[in-house]
């Protein structure tokens, strides 16, 4: 009542100083170890399934206790103090809980006698310390956890994570787009990382500057070094992701990877869809799933997939995934809906994990196959036959595989052994020359119970004999009289490390090009520093002695070349280049059905294509014009020249400016209205067929009439300025339209 009669400027002052005075004398420090509730003398194991208990029991998501939120933020604080061993010892010494200041009466501020500031008077709206966002912190990652979790994950799943700070001004321009993106993304990990809580986290990742985003998989961190737009980081994760995790099937490579199911071991999984692109969600499926199953994709927009939609019987109007196993021409398992959500593909994954009676190659699969003995009630029997690779084994093989794919009991799995690749393990098994072993794993260490059934060569008797056992077992797990220590299994797929080797030394020298061409030198540098100085150890007395041998040479090159440059034409433009060409010619290609894979599809990272769009009429001129415009730039190792015929490719042509939304200005800017025809004659296309995108020139002459009647001298001033375009193609200043496929191949090619 009091202060409700003051003035309002002296009802402010009263205010003030109840909450300086409250801050002044607030409550008791911020003990860690009474919020998580354990001992001084706590191990970090106990410390973690306290704080997971408290986690669970005050997340705001489930509990609706109005200070919900406030005490889960203090027990993750508590925790991210407590398990770590610097700041836990920093708090036992000196009862601080921040690196620089204590919390309590004196957290983060500076007392002068009785009377401080503190920060929480003034309310910024960036990631503070005491207002830090709440989407935000459940995301937090500490180096203990990074080590222990997201690396390990990182094999099954990428992650995407933001580097931040406090008082970080660019981090919030990027905000709107990150929580956009990772919510579009929700089958990404993610995670954040304040530098000002976590710098050995930063400093591990190599993340010197906020903010940064980057990448993690497979353990291998990447950053991501364009700008912060969706379309951007969707694009990034696909290039995290290994290029060879779905294969393109159609009518023509059907069998060939159906029937790749014995070689590899593996089921195998179609996806039919309607969109050109793979979608994200599939590829991250085939990524968390790569070790178990084979991944395919079907256009069904393309007729060279219409026989297969049809012998199939696939509805068009929704995605519908099938898994086949040994039996190629009918699918194990299906699922079809027009949202296909992670969880119900995951459990659709899970289920159909392994072959009716896969081959064991290796531990790995035996010890999932075959798992150990855990409980009573958890027994698992493994069916095994003892066979071989021979033709003299098919049809015993075969009834074996039939007689597995009638199997309905769950604690009973069916697998076969090749004999000569795995000896160790069968002369063990075998006995009195039994091939079909019933056997139970008892421990870790191999100690497995087992019994010899028959001498399987197919027939109707082994088949009964075998489902006698069965149901003996069933009811007297004893019959497994004999007991062994199994010896651990060959790596059969050791040989084909070789090959995985070579993929993943091809994509980690992509990422380091990758990272070279942006410039990325603080990270590369270590790198960098130790590829030049091997270099420089192992080469430097050849490199200096070859230009030693060489010096008098090169004294006489400048008037052979001056010589060649005066009966060159563009002699005059060539001198002042920065940018020396290596041929006194320039190599363009024509765009074809032929070299449409080599030259832009499957073009190497880092490299692009000039493709220049000119007619049958046009096609001399704009050539002539286009290598004087372009050959101050043939010396980059990275830059392609080639020309799209439009008389012949037109289609191609619209596809592919469709997919590219913004490009349609050309409409708005040209067309005027929709009633005449574009001429994209002396258009430019700068390709990069690795990550997808375009950049465009427009001509800078177009005349007043597009009838294709212009004049030559009209024709050739078409590529003015081209010179200037591709300074800023290299430069990196250009606008890049993404696009989410290249058109296909059918597009490129002449009806005939």
């Amino acid at each position: 009542p009091f202060i409700s009669r003051l003035t309002p400027s002296w009802r402010e002052m009263v205010l003030l100083y109840v909450l300086l005075a409250e801050s002044t004398h607030g409550g008791p420090e911020m003990d860690p170890y009474k919020i998580l509730g354990v001992t001084r003398s706590a191990s970090q194991a106990e410390i973690k399934k306290v704080y997971k208990r408290l986690a669970k029991e005050w997340h705001p998501d489930k509990n609706k206790n109005p200070g919900a939120e406030d005490m889960f933020i203090k027990i993750t604080k508590s925790y991210e103090i407590l398990s770590s061993e610097d700041k836990r010892a920093n708090f036992d010494r000196y009862g601080q809980t921040d690196d620089t200041q204590p919390y309590g009466n004196g957290r983060y501020g500076h007392r002068h006698d009785s009377f401080y500031f503190d920060e929480s008077f003034f309310n910024f709206p960036f990631n503070s310390k005491n207002h830090r966002d709440f989407a935000d912190s459940k995301y937090t990652l500490h180096f203990n956890q990074y080590v222990s979790d997201v690396v390990p994950e990182s094999y099954k799943r990428p992650y995407l994570i933001k580097i931040t700070s406090d008082w970080c001004f660019s981090c919030i321009h990027i905000e709107p787009v990150w929580k956009e993106v990772v919510a579009a993304l929700f089958e990404i990990e993610q995670g954040v990382v304040d530098v000002g809580y976590e710098r050995r986290l930063a400093n591990h990742l190599g993340a010197h500057r906020t903010p940064s985003i980057l990448g993690v998989i497979n353990g291998k961190v990447t950053f991501f070094h364009y700008a912060v737009a969706k379309e951007h980081l969707r694009q990034f994760v696909e290039d995290l992701l290994p290029q060879r995790l779905v294969e393109r099937v159609t009518d023509k490579n059907d069998l060939q990877f159906l029937n790749s199911w014995h070689e590899l071991n593996k089921p195998h999984v179609l996806l039919f869809d309607q969109v050109p692109a793979v979608p994200l969600l599939y590829k991250l499926t085939a990524f968390a799933y790569k070790d178990y199953l084979q991944f395919g994709y079907v256009d069904q927009g393309l007729s060279e997939t219409a026989n297969l939609q049809k012998q199939f019987n696939i509805n068009t109007y929704a995605p519908t995934m099938l898994v086949f196993k040994e039996n190629i021409d009918k699918p194990a398992d299906i699922i079809q809906a027009k949202g296909m959500k992670k969880q119900i593909i995951d459990e659709f994954m899970a289920n159909n994990k392994f072959l009716l009676a896969p081959r064991l190659v290796n531990q790995k699969l035996f010890d999932e196959l075959c798992p150990v003995k855990q409980f009573h009630r958890r027994r698992k029997y493994c069916v095994l036959l003892i066979t071989g690779d021979e033709e003299t084994f098919s049809f015993g093989n075969q009834a074996f595989l039939s007689f597995a794919s009638t199997n309905t009991k769950e604690v009973v799995r069916f697998a076969y052994v090749y004999q000569r690749l795995q000896q160790q393990l069968c002369d063990i098994l075998m006995q009195n020359k039994d091939s079909v072993v019933i056997l139970e794993r008892r421990n870790a260490a191999g100690k497995a119970l087992f019994k010899p059934v028959t001498a399987w060569n197919g027939s109707v008797e082994d088949k009964q004999r075998l489902v006698e056992e069965l149901e003996r077992l069933q009811k007297d797990p004893s019959i497994l009289i004999h007991d062994a220590m199994l010896p651990e299994l060959n790596n059969e797929f050791a040989s084909m490390f070789i090959i995985r080797w070579i993929y993943a030394s091809y994509d980690y020298l992509s990422e380091v090009i990758d990272d070279i061409l942006h410039n990325n030198w603080r990270e590369m540098m270590p790198l960098l520093s130790l590829i030049f100085s091997a270099l420089f150890i192992l080469f430097g007395t050849v490199v200096i002695q070859a230009f030693s041998d060489s010096s008098e040479d090169k004294q006489t090159k400048p008037k052979a070349k001056d010589g060649t440059k005066a009966e060159n034409g563009s002699s005059g433009s060539v001198t002042t280049s920065s940018r020396p060409p290596k041929k006194n010619f320039v190599e363009v290609t024509e765009l074809t059905d032929i070299t449409y894979m080599s030259n832009l599809v499957k073009l190497r990272p880092g490299h692009m294509n000039i493709v220049l769009v000119l007619t049958d009429a046009s096609k001399n001129i704009l050539l002539s014009k286009f290598a004087k415009e372009v050959y101050s730039f043939t010396g980059s190792l990275t830059l392609h020249f080639s020309f799209l015929n439009i008389d012949k490719h037109s289609e191609w042509m619209s596809t592919l400016l469709e997919y590219a939304q913004d490009t349609m200005q050309i409409d708005a800017d040209e067309d005027d209205g929709g009633n005449r025809k574009i001429d994209y004659t002396g258009y430019v296309l700068a390709l990069n067929g690795h990550k997808k995108y375009l950049c465009l020139f427009k001509p800078v002459y177009t005349g007043e009439d597009l009838d294709s009647n212009l004049s030559t001298l009209q024709i050739h001033h078409k590529l003015d300025r081209l010179g200037l375009w591709m300074e800023r193609l290299m430069e990196g200043t250009l606008p890049r339209y993404y696009i989410p496929a290249w058109p296909g191949l059918e597009k490129i090619t002449p009806s005939k």
